[in-house]
C-alpha cells in the first residue's frame, strides 16, 4: 500500500521525493491530522462504536504511516486490539478500510472519504484479520458471564470490566482486592463448598455493584473503588470466611483466607497479566 508523505496529509500539494518524516514537528501534526481524518472516515462508513474508537494502537498505526514504515506489524496489534475491546470482525476490517481510503485518497471538498474493503491490500486484511482472530478464539471458551458453581463473575467477565476502567482512565482510582484459599487439604467436595461460601461472603461484604470474580480454582476477586472502608472490608471478609468455614468440622481443614489489595497496572494488557498470574 502506497503510503503518503506526511506533508500530503497535511494537505500540500507539491510533495517533493524524499523522506516521509521532515522535522518532529510535521510528523506529530501529520500524525494527529491523520488520526482525525480516520476516525471521521470510520464514524462515516458505519463504526457503530463512537467512543470505543480510540485506542493506543490506533496512534501507533498512525505513527508507522506517517513514517512511512510497513503496516503489516502494526495492523495486526490493531486487530488483537479490536479484539480485546469487543469489536468483530466486520468492524475492524471496515476501519482497516477507511484507514486505506485516507491513505490512498486525494483529500475530498467535503472531507469524508469513502472507504471500500474491497481495495484494501490483502495483506493488511490477513495481518489484521489473524492478529483478531488470535484473540478472539482465546476468548470463545471463556465467554459466560457467571461461574455457575460459585455464582461469581468469570475472569472473563472481569477483563471486559477492566477494559472499562481502562478506557475510563479510572485504573488509579480503582484496585482489585484479592482472597484466596489454601485448599492444599481439602478433598472432594470441600473444594467447591469452600469456594461458594467465598463468593457468598464477599457479596455480602460487597453489595454495592462491586465485581466479584471467580479467577482461580482458590481465588477470587473483587474490582472496586479505592476508599477508606478498604482496610476495614478487608477485615471483615477474613472474619466472616473464618466464621462460615468453621460451622462445618469438614471444612476445618481449610486454612484462614489470605485478602490482600492489588494496585492495578498501568495497561489493560498488564493487568490481565496479573490476573493470569493471581490465578495460580
Amino acid at each position: 500500500m502506497g503510503v503518503r508523505k506526511a506533508e500530503d496529509l497535511m494537505g500540500g500539494s507539491n510533495v517533493s521525493a524524499g523522506p516521509p518524516l521532515i522535522g518532529r514537528q510535521l510528523c506529530a501534526e501529520g500524525v494527529h491530522l491523520l488520526r482525525s481524518r480516520w476516525r471521521s472516515a470510520s464514524l462515516a462508513s458505519g463504526w457503530p462504536f463512537p467512543s470505543d474508537w480510540a485506542l493506543d494502537e490506533v496512534d501507533a498505526v498512525c505513527v508507522a504511516a506517517v513514517s512511512g514504515e510497513d503496516l503489516a506489524g502494526v495492523v495486526a496489534g490493531l486487530g488483537r486490539a479490536r479484539a480485546r475491546a469487543g469489536a468483530g470482525l466486520d468492524e475492524t476490517l471496515l476501519d482497516l478500510a477507511a484507514l486505506h481510503a485516507v491513505l490512498t485518497s486525494p483529500a475530498p471538498h467535503d472531507g469524508l472519504f469513502s472507504a471500500d474493503p474491497d481495495a484494501t491490500p490483502s495483506r493488511l486484511i490477513r495481518a489484521t484479520a489473524i492478529g483478531w482472530a488470535d484473540v478472539a478464539s482465546d476468548l470463545v471458551g471463556a465467554s459466560e458471564v457467571l461461574d455457575a458453581m460459585t455464582g461469581m463473575t468469570t475472569a472473563a467477565y472481569l477483563r471486559t470490566r477492566l477494559t472499562e476502567v481502562y478506557r475510563a482512565e479510572a485504573a488509579a482510582r480503582h484496585v482489585l482486592l484479592v482472597a484466596a484459599l489454601d485448599l492444599s487439604q481439602a478433598e472432594g467436595w470441600t473444594r467447591p463448598v469452600a469456594m461458594v461460601l467465598m463468593g457468598d461472603v464477599l457479596r455480602e461484604v460487597f453489595p454495592g455493584g462491586e465485581t466479584v470474580s471467580l479467577i482461580g480454582p482458590s481465588t477470587a476477586a473483587v474490582l472496586l473503588a479505592r476508599d477508606e472502608l478498604l482496610i476495614t472490608r478487608m477485615a471483615r471478609v477474613r472474619w466472616q470466611l473464618a466464621q462460615r468455614l468453621s460451622v462445618d468440622r469438614e471444612l476445618h481443614g481449610v486454612g484462614t483466607a489470605e485478602v490482600w489489595p492489588e494496585a492495578l497496572p498501568d495497561n489493560h494488557s498488564r493487568a490481565c497479566e496479573l490476573l493470569a498470574h493471581l490465578a495460580g
